[in-house]
This record gives C-alpha cells, structure tokens and sequence, in this order.
C-alpha cells in the first residue's frame, strides 16, 4: 500500500486515533494561512514522498516562525528528497504538510511491514522511536 503520511494520519482520525492537525500544501503561497489556522508558534514542514528516512535526509524541518515555515516549504516543494530509501536520484517533492509541532515527552515506533514472499505482516514495535529505528531494530 502507498499512502502518504497525511493520507495515513486521515485515517487514523477516521477511526478515533489523534493525531496532530495538519494542512497539505502544494505552493509556498499557502504557508501562512496554513500556520495562522493551526496556531501557535511551531510547526513542522514534511516532505510527502514513498519513502523512509525522510528526517534524515532533510525532508522534515521544525520552523519556529511563519517565515521559516515558508522558507521549509520553498526549500522542499519541487525539491528532489534523497533518503537511505531511495535512489540516488531521490523523490520529487509535490507536496509538504505543515504540522501542529508538538511538545513530545516520548517517542515511540510502530511499522508494519509486508513480506510479498510469504504473504504475512510483521509488526514492529520499539520504546525507542526516533529517526535511528534502524539502528535500534537490529
């Protein structure tokens, strides 16, 4: 299945799980209406690609201004987002959400992960979430 995180996070809030609230924008002209809505005085701009690792290649930035929310989104849209699961040519970057930030006190780690060989789903769960599972994983 190929969802985007805010496609994902959607219907997580159909079916009763909170998540941040979260606006998808395709031009930078949308970010400060985008963050005048959601409020507050941080939020975090993500790159909406098919792949992991999006934090370490840059795709993920915390902006504590309207301004560096817009410069986040200048910077990724139309951008090429390369990431330890990509190729070296990356991913085209057509649209970033711009995130609620949150004040996060622990960070936690789930994936389901599809094996096409034996057609079964292995869930992997960890306390130590974070842009580094990999590493934590094996």
């Amino acid at each position: 299945m190929h969802i985007h995180e805010y496609q994902a996070k959607e219907l997580f809030k159909k079916n009763g799980i909170q998540v941040p609230e979260n606006i998808v924008i395709t031009k930078s002209s949308e970010v400060k209406s985008c963050c005048e809505k959601l409020g507050g005085n941080l939020w975090v701009v993500k790159a909406q690609v098919h792949a992991g690792g999006r934090g370490k290649g840059g795709g993920v930035i915390v902006c504590n201004s309207i301004e560096k929310a817009f410069q986040a989104s200048e910077k990724l849209l139309h951008s090429r987002l390369i990431t330890p699961q990509t190729d070296e040519n990356g991913l085209t970057i057509n649209q970033v959400i711009i995130e609620s930030g949150q004040d996060i006190h622990k960070e936690l780690y789930l994936g389901l992960l599809v094996d096409r060989s034996t057609s079964c789903i292995t869930v992997l769960a960890s306390t130590e979430g974070g842009m580094d599972i990999e590493q934590v994983a094996s």
